[in-house]
């Protein structure tokens, strides 16, 4: 039997974010606009970073968006470097899609709890070992782990790309994430085998708590990211990825939502609908009425100053190996080719 992959509380590092004052704050996003000009540099930002970088990409021409969205944006941008914030998958995968740019991150310490629960030497084993199964992974995975799979797909495309899959009778090999893998299995019918990861962020959503939520919030909406528990996914008016959540907000007809995701995403919930009121779905703990903790702790560490210092000496840079970046490129590629209408 396949063993549990899902990280341990040992394994989740205590991050605490350095508090600025405004006047920091302003002086560290001139100098990051300064250096972005200097360096023919794009910023690139994953949703759930901190909001004043997201904000400070948006005014700089870069973008905000989901991993594969940033690494299009990077690809498609006149830019000659690539200023990525967020974990670093996802600097990997901007690097695949642009082997002859140069990749920074502020830190190369923001890792992924998906892409840590998925070793590559064992994900080989776990391949090896069901060989008539068509291997899909989740974008959340390093680039070694992508080069082992048929395809990579995100959370707005998964479901249709195992359903396509599924239609031509072939079996599924999923990774990493289990609670996404149950959801597109439950939703497409499909034979599936699911990898036992798991988000640490996304898996603390309690279904119990948001029924205590509902009964407080009775009219509000509930918008769940397909990483939840079953449980919560079952509860909710709209289930998609960071922009399918997004864009499910402004057509429900509610003015006030629960949402199932990093916290981080409230940000451009608030700016895109302001007359509308979201609050957290609740974690762990009594009840988790108002101690949500729905923040990822490695989408934490990039804060400006350590954007503003990989710029100045043009450190943490990404790096992939040509050859797994090649063999990576190649399921990637089929997911970009991939008709999602």
């Amino acid at each position: 039997m396949l063993r549990d992959f899902r990280l341990q509380p040992a394994d989740i590092p205590d991050f605490q974010p350095q508090h600025l004052e405004a006047s920091e704050r302003d002086f560290l996003k001139s100098e990051i606009r300064a250096l972005l000009r200097e360096r023919d540099a794009v910023l690139v930002a994953h949703y759930y970073v901190d909001s004043e970088i997201q904000d400070l990409a948006l005014d700089t021409g870069g973008c905000v968006a989901d991993s594969l969205e940033m690494a299009r944006f990077g690809r498609d941008n006149d830019a000659e470097t690539l200023v990525v914030s967020g974990v670093r998958f996802m600097g990997e995968t901007a690097k695949i899609l642009s082997p002859d740019k140069r990749v920074l991150m502020p830190t190369l310490e923001a890792q992924c709890s998906l892409d840590l629960g998925c070793p590559p030497d064992a994900f080989a084993d776990f391949c090896s070992e069901n060989g008539d199964r068509t291997v899909v992974v989740y974008a959340n995975t390093s680039a070694e782990v992508k080069a082992l799979s048929d395809w990579v797909v995100t959370s707005s495309v998964g479901t249709k790309v195992v359903r396509h899959l599924a239609s031509q009778g072939k079996k599924v090999l999923w990774a990493p994430d289990q609670h996404l893998g149950h959801y597109i299995q439950s939703t497409t019918g499909a034979d599936m085998l699911l990898w036992r990861g798991a988000c640490v962020v996304h898996e603390e959503f309690k279904h119990n708590a948001l029924l205590e939520m509902k009964q407080v919030y009775p009219y509000a909406g509930v918008l769940v990211h397909p990483e939840s528990p079953a449980a919560v996914i079952e509860m909710a008016d709209a289930v998609g990825s960071t922009s399918q959540i997004i864009k499910s907000a402004g057509e429900l007809p509610q003015d006030m939502f629960i949402v199932a995701t990093d916290r981080g995403l409230f940000h451009m919930l608030r700016k895109r609908y302001p007359g509308k009121r979201f609050v957290e779905a609740p974690t762990a703990g009594d009840g988790a009425m108002c101690k949500s903790c729905a923040h990822c702790p490695w989408m934490a560490m990039n804060e400006l100053g350590a954007l503003r210092d990989s710029l100045l000496s043009m450190g943490n840079e990404v790096f992939v190996d040509p050859e797994i970046g090649e063999r990576a490129m190649a399921p990637l590629q089929r997911m970009l080719d991939f008709p999602v209408n």
